[in-house]
């Protein structure tokens, strides 16, 4: 058997994954003695860096064939595991050559400006991210709904630093329009409120305002957004409004989520709205609640935010907090604080009862913070 090891997907490789995993044969052209070269077993490995694309790798050719069979796992980057297929392949002076089928095809209308945007897509793509995020944003209300949901995907995967500045030249009032369109899909509604919080005005505030008032918005997702660019724009009236949701155990949980992942964004990305002394006082707000505690504990123990050890440790053995999941997070922020004499002697009192527990969270922990080490290189040739 020898391996073999392709950094693109050249017509090595083509070759070898239009054997896809149907099993079927694929007609090989040429004359024997080239087939007679490549024949054998081939196993091994191919990377796509600029598409971001890897699969494995088998194939096989007999001598005296004109057919190859193989098999390949094309990994993308969303974990989806996808065979090509290939129509023929050609071999000629120990060189490949072949036709490889489309590996997705979608149907469009016949007005479509599919075109046109992947066209300025090729043009806009060596340029700076928020360059590209400008070109995108002009095709997020596209008719064609491919279109329209590939634009929006180029904004999930930016970074805020990208996004930021960009956000701020975008025309306010149209953001406006979406938000308040019946059609626009509930799952932009974060992206939007985040834009509008970005660029808009007072007066485009009360347009996210009417959304966290409306039952049917404040339940789907983005609000998480809605609840930023509300805050954004409006900074009291909308720390004010998250802390409200923060407070109140009745509120959905889904809903105290969302305000808690909003503060979460302040944190990382917007410590200039909302100090940060601001941000642990409202995640205090979940402390008492024990369906949502051990998100806080969480939060609160990444922040390294010590100073509310007390109130922390002194929720562990709480009736409405006595479930394993809570416990863990306790733990995890004692764990993480042991300069603390009371930390100290708490892990210390939790191990005389549970040693195997303090233990298996001690080990979850080192996982989370250890250096991954680095990935062995792959080999360039084999046989």
């Amino acid at each position: 058997m020898r391996l073999v090891t392709v950094t693109s997907l050249s017509l090595f490789s083509l070759l070898a994954v239009a054997c896809a995993s149907s099993g079927t044969s694929v007609p090989v052209k040429g004359p024997e003695s080239d087939l007679a070269t490549l024949a054998g077993e081939w196993k091994g490995h191919y990377e796509n860096d600029g598409a971001g694309r890897s699969g494995e790798i088998t194939f096989k050719l007999e001598v005296g064939r004109h057919s190859a069979e193989g098999q390949v796992v094309m990994q993308l980057p969303t974990g989806e595991a996808r065979p090509l297929k290939i129509q023929f392949v050609e071999i000629a002076n120990r060189e490949l050559k072949g036709k490889i089928d489309p590996y997705r095809g979608v149907p469009v209308p016949a007005d479509s400006d599919i075109v046109k945007y992947l066209q300025g897509a090729l043009a806009v793509k060596d340029k700076p991210v928020s360059e590209r995020l400008k070109f995108f944003f002009n095709y997020l209300d596209n008719p064609d709904t491919e279109i329209a949901n590939d634009a929006y995907k180029e904004f999930g995967n930016a970074d805020y630093k990208d996004f930021r500045d960009m956000a701020k030249e975008l025309p306010a009032d149209k953001v406006a329009r979406w938000l308040q369109d019946s059609n626009t899909p509930a799952f932009r509604y974060g992206l939007y409120a985040s834009m509008l919080g970005h660029c808009g005005t007072t007066k485009h505030a009360e347009v996210l305002r009417a959304m966290l008032e409306d039952p049917q918005k404040r339940v789907s997702s983005g609000v998480d957004g809605i609840l930023a660019g509300y805050t954004m724009l409006k900074p009291k009236e909308g720390w004010e409004y998250i802390r409200s949701i923060l407070k109140d155990p009745s509120k959905e949980f889904m809903l105290r989520y969302a305000a808690l992942r909003a503060v979460r964004f302040f944190w990382e990305s917007r410590p200039d709205v909302v100090t940060k002394n601001d941000m642990v006082e409202a995640v205090c707000l979940l402390l008492d609640q024990g369906d949502i505690a051990d998100l806080a504990i969480e939060d609160l123990r990444k922040w390294g935010r010590w100073e509310v050890a007390d109130r922390v440790l002194g929720l562990y053995g709480k009736k409405s907090h006595d479930v394993p999941i809570i416990r863990r997070s306790i733990l995890r922020f004692a764990l993480s604080c042991p300069q603390l004499p009371r930390a100290a002697t708490f892990v210390q009192q939790l191990r005389n009862q549970d040693a195997e527990m303090v233990k298996d969270v001690e080990e979850l922990l080192k996982l989370e913070t250890a250096t991954p080490a680095p990935p062995a290189p792959a080999p360039k040739t084999g046989s």
